[in-house]
C-alpha cells in the first residue's frame, strides 16, 4: 500500500535508496506506487517513475516486477496516451537488449584475455581441470555464467511485451513492432527454440483475437491498415524461418498468411505476394515439392509480368527460365501411393497445397487432373512463358519433351546443362526477390535426361550392353543410373531388367509384350469385321407402314406403363425422402432442445458459481474494510499520542496495516513502561542520595543536640538533688 501524497516523493525516495545501495527497497517503494489504485490518472511523473522502474528491473533482472507494473501502465495509459507507453516499453527492450550486447561483448572480451594470458601455455593447469570436469569450453562456460542470464531476461522481455499488447487496437502497431524485434533477436543469435515458441504465441493471440470477438478494443482485421500490419507480421515471421533453415515454421507461416487472407477475403499488395511466392518456391523445393514449386514459379512469374512496370528483360528472362526448368525438374511419372489410406492423406496434401498456391479445386475431384506436369508445361507454351526464356532453356526443352534422339540425347543436353549452370544471378528490377540460381535444377534435368533416354532405347533396343548404355549417359555411373531405372520400373515409367552376370540390360518384360500381342488380335479381329461387312453388307429391314403400326402400339402401351410406373416410384421416392427429412428435423429440434436444456443448465451453474464467488468477494472486503476501519482508529489514536509527545507517529512513505499499526502501539506502550520504569528508578537513586545527604549534613547537629541535652539534663539532675537534700 503507497502512503505518498504525492508520486514525486516516491521517485525521491526511490533515488535515495538507490544512492544508499538499497536498490531493492527502492523497487518495491515503486513497485507499490504503481500498483496502488491512489495513482490511476495519467500525468508526466508517473511517465518518469516508469522509465526509472524499468531501469531497476533490467538492472536487476526481475521480470515478473516489470510485467506487473506494465500491465497497471497500461490500464493507466490505454484510454489516455498511448504514446507514453510506448516510449516506456521501447525504453525497456532497449535497456534488456543493451545489457544483453553488453553481456555478450564482455563474454567475448574475456574469452580474449583468457586466450592471450599465457603466450607458452594456452591454458591454465585450473582451467584444464575445470573443462575435463565440466565438459565445457571456456567460451561455452563464459555463455552460461554471463551471455544465458541476459539472453533469457531478454526473451522473457519480448514475451511480456507482446503478452501487454495483445489484441489491442490501440496498441497493435507497437505489437507488430515488438514482433519484428523478437524476430530480429531470434534471427541475429540463431534462437530456433525461441522463435518456434514466438510463433506459437503469435498464431495463439489470432486464434484468441477470433474466438472472443466481443472483447472491448479488438482490432479490426477488416480495415486495411490492421491487415496490413498483421500481414508484415507474418511475413517477417516466414522470412525469418526460412533464414533460420526452419522449413516446417515456415510452411506453417505460409498456412498462417493464407488463413488471414482467406479470413478477410482480401487480396494483399502484390509487393507482398511476390515475397509470398517467393518464400513458397523455397519450402516447396526443401520439402520435395516439385511440381508445386514448379506452380509457385509460375504465380511468381505472372505477378511480375503483371505488376512491376520496371522489370528489365534480363531478370525477365530469368523468372522464365527459372519457372520452365522448375517445370521440367518435376518426375515425369506419376508417384501417387496405392493404399487407400495414402490416397486420402495424399488427397488432403494436395488440396492445402494447391490452395497455397491459389488453385481452389473442387476436393471431390482429381487434384492431379488438374495440376500435373503435363499440364503445366502445356499452360507455359500457351501463356508465352517459354518464348521469354533464354535460348539454352528453350533447347532443352525442345529436346526433353519433343525430339526421339535414344543414342545422341545425353551428348547434347549435356552442354546446354553446362551453360545454363552458369547462367543466374542477382535481380536488379525484382527487390523481393534477391536473386535466380538454375544451377539448382541441374541434377534434376540430369535424372529427367536420363529417365528420357532410357525410354527412347526401350523403345528402339530389347537387350543392350551395360558398357554401351553408360556411355551413353555422361553424367552419372551405372549405379545411379540403376537406381533412378529401379524407382522408374516402379511407378511404371519404363520396363527394363539388368543382368549383372552377362553385362547386359533387357528392356520390356512379359507382361507387356502379352499386352501388345492381346492389343494387335483385337485390332486384326477388328479389320476382318469391317471387310466381312462389306463384302457380305446385312439385308435391308422391312420399312413398310402396315409392319411397323401393330408394333409400334405395343411399344407405345409399354412405355406408357413404364411412366406409370416410373411416376409412381418417383412419388414413392419423394414421400420417403420427406419423411426421412420429417425424422432428421425431429432428431435435430431434439438435439437443439437437449443442447439448450444443457446450455441453460451450465449458465444456471455459471450463475450460481458466480453469485457465490462475489458473495466470498463481498464478504472479504467487508473484513478488509472492518479490518481497514480498525487499522485507522490505532492510526488516530496513535497520532493523538504522538502529536501529545510531539513526535510523529508515521514516517512518510512508509507502508501501513492494521497488523503493523498494533505491532507500534504495543512498541509504543512497551517503551513508555520502560521509560517509566527508568524514571523511577532514577528517581528512587535521587532520594537515596539525597537521604544520605541529609544524615550526613544531620548526624553532627544530632550529636551536638545529644550533647547539649546531656549537659540540660546533668544540670537538672544536679539542681533536683540540691532540691532534695536541701532542708
Amino acid at each position: 500500500m503507497s502512503n505518498f501524497a504525492k508520486p514525486e516523493n516516491a521517485l525521491k525516495r526511490a533515488e535515495e535508496l538507490i544512492a544508499v545501495g538499497q536498490k531493492q527497497e527502492a523497487l518495491q517503494t515503486l513497485h507499490n506506487l504503481i500498483t496502488s489504485k491512489r495513482y490511476r490518472a495519467w500525468q508526466k511523473t508517473l511517465e518518469r517513475i516508469m522509465f526509472k522502474y524499468v531501469e531497476l528491473c533490467v538492472e536487476m533482472r526481475r521480470g515478473r516486477f516489470a510485467k506487473d507494473g506494465l500491465i497497471q501502465y497500461r490500464i493507466v495509459c490505454q484510454q489516455v496516451n498511448v504514446n507514453s507507453l510506448e516510449e516506456v516499453i521501447k525504453h525497456f527492450m532497449h535497456l534488456s537488449t543493451e545489457k544483453a550486447e553488453q553481456a555478450r561483448t564482455q563474454a567475448q572480451a574475456l574469452e580474449e584475455a583468457l586466450d592471450v594470458d599465457d603466450l607458452e601455455a594456452d591454458k591454465r593447469p585450473e582451467d584444464l581441470m575445470l573443462s575435463y570436469v565440466s565438459g565445457e569450453k571456456g567460451k561455452d562456460r563464459s555463455d552460461r555464467e554471463l551471455v544465458t542470464p541476459w539472453f533469457k531476461f531478454l526473451w522473457e522481455t519480448y514475451r511480456t511485451v507482446l503478452e501487454i499488447l495483445r489484441n489491442n487496437s490501440k496498441l497493435e502497431a507497437l505489437y507488430a513492432m515488438t514482433a519484428h524485434r523478437a524476430f530480429q533477436f531470434c534471427k541475429q543469435y540463431k534462437r530456433t527454440t525461441e522463435f518456434r515458441r514466438l510463433c506459437e504465441i503469435i498464431r495463439n493471440h489470432l486464434a484468441n483475437l477470433n474466438k472472443y470477438r466481443d472483447q472491448r478494443d479488438r482490432p479490426d482485421l477488416t480495415a486495411p491498415e490492421s491487415l496490413q500490419m498483421y500481414l508484415d507480421t507474418r511475413f517477417e515471421q516466414l522470412k525469418a524461418a526460412t533464414e533460420l533453415g526452419l522449413w516446417q515454421e515456415a510452411f506453417r507461416s505460409v498456412e498462417d498468411i493464407h488463413g488471414l487472407m482467406c479470413m478477410v477475403k482480401k487480396t494483399p499488395k502484390a509487393s507482398l505476394l511476390v515475397v509470398y511466392y517467393a518464400k513458397l518456391t523455397e519450402v516447396f523445393w526443401i520439402s520435395s515439392s516439385y511440381l508445386y514449386h514448379a506452380y509457385a514459379w509460375f504465380k511468381l512469374f505472372s505477378l511480375q509480368k503483371s505488376f512491376n512496370k520496371n522489370l528489365s528483360q534480363r531478370d525477365l528472362q530469368l523468372v522464365a527460365s527459372a519457372v520452365v526448368l522448375a517445370a521440367l525438374a518435376v518426375p515425369p511419372y506419376d508417384t501417387r501411393r496405392a493404399s487407400h489410406v495414402e490416397l486420402e492423406n495424399e488427397k488432403e496434401r494436395n488440396l492445402r497445397m494447391s490452395n497455397l498456391i491459389g488453385f481452389n479445386l473442387d476436393p471431390k475431384a482429381e487434384s492431379r487432373e488438374v495440376l500435373s506436369r503435363a499440364a503445366l508445361l502445356s499452360e507455359l507454351v500457351s501463356k508465352g512463358v517459354l518464348s521469354c526464356a533464354t535460348q539454352e532453356v528453350k533447347d532443352i526443352y525442345h529436346l526433353l519433351e519433343h525430339e526421339f534422339l535414344p543414342v545422341d540425347l545425353g551428348a547434347k543436353v549435356q552442354p546446354l546443362l553446362s551453360k545454363i549452370s552458369k547462367l543466374g544471378g542477382k535481380l536488379a528490377t525484382i527487390s523481393s526477390l534477391q536473386e535466380v540460381q538454375l544451377s539448382q535444377y541441374i541434377p534434376a534435368l540430369e535424372k529427367l535426361a536420363t529417365l528420357r533416354l532410357l525410354r527412347q532405347v526401350s523403345q528402339v533396343y530389347s537387350t543392350m550392353r551395360i558398357e554401351s548404355l553408360s556411355r551413353m549417359i555422361p553424367f552419372f555411373g551405372f549405379a545411379v543410373v540403376e537406381r533412378i531405372s529401379v524407382d522408374a520400373v516402379k511407378h511404371k515409367f519404363i520396363a527394363m531388367k539388368v543382368n549383372h552376370m552377362k553385362s547386359v540390360v533387357m528392356f520390356g518384360d512379359a507382361l507387356l509384350e502379352s499386352d501388345g500381342l492381346q492389343n494387335h488380335l483385337a485390332l486384326f479381329a477388328e479389320s476382318l469385321n469391317k471387310a466381312r461387312s462389306m463384302i457380305y453388307p446385312p439385308a435391308k429391314k422391312s420399312s413398310k407402314l402396315s409392319d411397323i403400326l401393330p408394333a409400334l402400339g405395343e411399344t407405345v402401351d409399354k412405355e406408357h406403363k413404364r411412366l406409370l410406373a416410373r411416376k409412381s416410384i418417383i412419388e414413392k421416392r419423394k414421400e420417403e425422402q420427406e419423411r426421412q427429412l420429417l425424422e432428421m428435423e425431429r432428431e435435430q429440434e431434439s438435439k437443439r432442445l437437449s443442447e439448450q436444456k444443457r446450455t441453460e443448465e451450465q449458465e444456471q451453474k455459471r450463475l450460481a458459481a458466480e453469485y457465490e464467488r462475489l458473495k466470498n468477494q463481498r464478504i472479504l472486503r467487508e473484513i478488509e474494510e472492518r479490518e481497514l476501519e480498525e487499522a485507522q482508529a490505532f492510526l488516530e489514536e496513535t497520532e493523538k499520542r504522538s502529536k501529545k509527545k510531539g513526535k510523529k507517529a508515521v514516517v512518510e512513505g512508509e507502508k501501513v496495516t492494521k497488523q503493523s499499526l498494533m505491532e507500534r502501539a504495543l512498541n509504543e506502550q512497551l517503551r513508555e513502561r520502560q521509560e517509566m520504569e527508568k524514571k523511577l528508578q532514577k528517581l528512587a537513586k535521587t532520594m537515596d542520595h539525597l537521604e544520605r545527604a541529609k544524615r550526613e549534613e544531620a548526624a553532627p547537629l544530632i550529636e551536638a543536640a545529644f550533647q547539649q541535652r546531656l549537659v540540660e539534663e546533668k544540670a537538672l539532675h544536679e539542681r533536683e538533688q540540691q532540691v532534695k537534700l536541701s532542708p
